[in-house]
This record gives structure tokens, C-alpha cells and sequence, in this order.
């Protein structure tokens, strides 16, 4: 289960398939040296986003759950 404070770097190595989710969201910097530090609640604030809801839909993707 993903939670908040993962990167959005560490996410996309252990879960790929989560990469749609982020495009969709207009989260384009995927590859971004940030992704690799930056947590997802700090990416979502970023992107005008609310935090739980991204990882909401984040496990969703990864547990095919929803």
C-alpha cells in the first residue's frame, strides 16, 4: 500500500502501471530529477492536487481495487 510520503520515484520503479494515473493528472515531470525526492503528497500539493485522493487512486491502480 502506497502511502503519502513515498516518492513519486519510488512508486513509478515498484508500480509502472501507475504512470497513466500521473499523466492524467497533468503530473508530466515523470522522469524529472525531483521525481526522485520529491514525496507524493508534496508532488500533488504541487500540482494543485489534493494528497489523498492521489494515493487513493494510486493503490486503486495497484491493487485493481476501486
Amino acid at each position: 500500500m502506497l502511502t503519502k510520503e513515498m516518492t513519486v520515484g519510488q512508486v513509478l520503479k515498484l508500480y509502472p502501471q501507475t504512470v497513466q494515473i500521473f499523466l492524467e493528472l497533468g503530473m508530466h515531470c515523470l522522469g524529472c530529477p525531483s521525481s526522485a525526492t520529491e514525496s507524493l503528497e508534496g508532488a500533488a500539493l504541487t500540482h494543485g492536487r489534493d494528497p489523498n485522493k492521489l494515493v487513493a487512486q494510486l493503490n486503486e491502480a495497484i491493487t485493481g481495487k476501486g
